[in-house]
């Protein structure tokens, strides 16, 4: 019977080398009583003899039930193997030198330094996973470019692993160095922290080759939510602005289109199901890799997978965005137009997600986005913001703006002090052709009646006529004809989305839709401004709330009309329109 076989994980391939090399003596085998270089096998294979293999299926070694193991051979391929050698090649052909380990490009300043040392110089390039500071080609490159700028340097490419713990981290650094070194010094260079610190030019063009800005990056952008939740639509048509924008390749890895091509012949079983989006996963990395965006939409129902995708496209040196397409269950079934999950509820599909099946709903998201209520445009939008803010796409690459005027709804209580200070003095302030209409009522309480006497003296200081207003209650027609909503208190909006709970991306404190126009870039305005604070704004806060003056004397009512006149200050001079010569109307 043949002996089985187990692909480790990159660091436990890393400290096999280093193991198998002497490089972690007195150390020599795997799980010794706290030790931090551990080896895992599956159940399956616990207690027995294991032959541990490469990806590529290369036998390394045997592992042993006690951790010892004999090695059978050592990794052939991959970049720069020849730099790999053991503690005792490399103590016999650089005798006498100093040794220096890196983790990072070398700058000026750390060359300076090493040009000015009497002895040559080996570059320990510590290159294992989740230790340096660039990917580990990247770093031998840098590495061997910093050595061309020495008089007598060498760079050897030690594969020291990350074990997630800064202490054992630093040990074990100090450990392989010294095994590397034997008798001859060590140097460590030390960050200085000078920012201006710059690196030669075939230095620096390797890091920037290495470390693109976001909008040069890899990018994976994958959806997961229900049946029916509307993530493939959103996601089609996030693809097509993305190629009418032209700024980057765009490839589609949907789950329907992935399950006929890539994945042809799996059921829907937990197993084939995990195995489906690891197939997609790596595809979609190996895309990022080489600067592609790859633009997945399965239903992923499972945590542990998402986090394997995630960690394909990292290693390969991509961006993972997730956007969780939160639409409820019910909704879902409603738009079912298959009737799979009529059959899933007659037992007809089993495991179907949502209903026999869990759907395991992610805590790390990027964009969380409903879509019961909105259009695909609107939903579209909020995902291409959402990436411009990562710095992914240059801009929001969707429709043009639209031309028309930004309805603002303000709500109070009984619409008859503050809400209508709010919709009157706005409309005042913005004057005609400001691109913005506004309105106002209340959640409860008083219907077709005046301003009240309370206000009145405020509106006397600005010359307001109110003579023709009246007051009338909050409805959720009035909430979906708004593009936003401003509460003079968070008791408001909580009353409103008891109702429109779709709409909660439109609804804000007056007071903090204005800290968080405050917080965002300042160069955001209108629409822009709305749908970027509909993906990011700041949490609400108790001192966000405008005081309610209703039959609290003239004190009051002063307090709350110079609050909302500072308040509407800064939201006027946001959403009203910019002519084209850039100054405001």
């Amino acid at each position: 019977m043949p002996t089985p076989q187990h692909c480790p994980s990159p660091r436990e391939l890393a400290d096999l080398e280093l193991l198998a090399g002497g490089a972690l003596a007195p150390l020599t085998t795997f799980n010794q009583p706290d030790s931090p270089v551990t080896l895992g096998v599956p159940e399956t294979l616990a207690g027995q003899d294991v032959e541990l293999v490469d990806p590529e299926g290369l036998p390394l070694a045997l592992l042993h039930p006690d951790g010892s193991f004999e090695p059978l051979t050592h990794a052939q391929h991959g970049p720069f193997r020849r730099l790999h050698l053991t503690p005792a090649e490399v103590r016999e052909r650089y005798a006498g030198a100093t040794f220096v380990p890196v983790v990072d490009a070398l700058t000026e300043t750390e060359l300076d330094r090493l040009r000015g040392l009497a002895t040559p110089v080996v570059l320990l390039a510590l290159t294992g996973p989740g230790t340096p500071e660039l990917s580990p080609v990247a770093l031998l490159r840098a590495s061997l470019a910093a050595a061309r700028h020495l008089p007598d340097a060498a760079v050897v490419a030690v594969p020291l692993a990350s074990h997630g713990d800064i202490t054992i981290d630093h040990e074990l650094g100090a450990q392989v160095t010294a095994a590397y070194a034997g008798p001859d010094p060590v140097l460590g260079l030390v960050d200085p922290g000078d920012e201006d610190d710059d690196y030669p030019d075939d230095i620096a063009a390797i890091v920037d080759a290495d470390q693109p800005g976001p909008d040069r990056r890899g990018l994976v952008l994958f959806f997961t939510g229900l049946s029916g939740s509307g993530k493939s639509t959103v996601a089609q048509a996030v693809i097509d602005s993305l190629l009418e924008s032209g700024e980057r390749t765009v490839t589609s890895l949907d789950g329907d289109v992935v399950r006929r091509n890539l994945s042809a012949g799996l059921t829907f079983s937990r197993e084939d199901r995990e195995t489906n989006i690891r197939r997609i996963g790596w595809v979609a990395a190996e895309i990022s890799r080489h600067g592609g965006v790859a633009v997945c939409s399965p239903i992923a129902p499972f945590d542990a997978t998402r986090q394997d995708v995630r960690a394909m496209t990292e290693a390969a040196g991509g961006s993972f965005f997730l956007v969780h397409v939160a639409t409820p269950l019910e909704e879902c079934e409603r738009r079912d137009r298959k009737g799979l999950y009529a059959k899933a509820r007659r037992g007809e599909i089993p495991e179907f997600t949502g209903i026999a099946s869990p759907y395991e709903e992610p805590a790390d998201a990027d964009l969380r986005i409903d879509t019961t209520g909105r259009t695909i445009a609107d939903c579209r939008d909020e995902v291409l913001w959402a990436l411009a803010e990562r710095g992914h796409i240059s801009a929001p690459v969707s429709v043009e703006p639209s031309e028309e005027p930004i309805h603002v709804l303000f709500v109070c209580t009984a619409n008859i002090c503050r809400s209508p200070y709010l919709e009157l003095r706005a409309r005042q302030l913005l004057g005609p052709d400001s691109g913005v209409e506004v309105s106002s009522a209340g959640t409860q309480g008083f219907d077709a009646e005046p301003v009240s006497e309370t206000m009145e003296a405020e509106f006397a200081r600005w010359g307001t006529d109110t003579t023709s207003f009246r007051s009338r209650v909050a409805t959720g027609d009035l909430v979906d004809r708004a593009d936003l909503v401003l509460t003079a208190e968070a008791r408001h909006r909580t009353w409103l989305l008891e109702d429109r709970p779709a709409a909660f991306r439109k609804i804000f404190t007056l007071g903090q839709f204005v800290a968080s126009a405050e917080a965002a870039d300042p160069d955001l305005r209108g629409r822009d401004l709305i749908a970027a604070l509909a993906n990011r704004r700041v949490p609400a806060a108790a001192d966000h709330d405008i005081a309610d003056p209703y039959r609290r004397g003239p004190e009051h009512a002063a307090r709350a009309a110079l609050t909302m006149e500072t308040m509407l200050e800064v939201v006027v001079a946001r959403l009203r329109r910019v002519p084209d010569d850039g100054d405001p109307i």
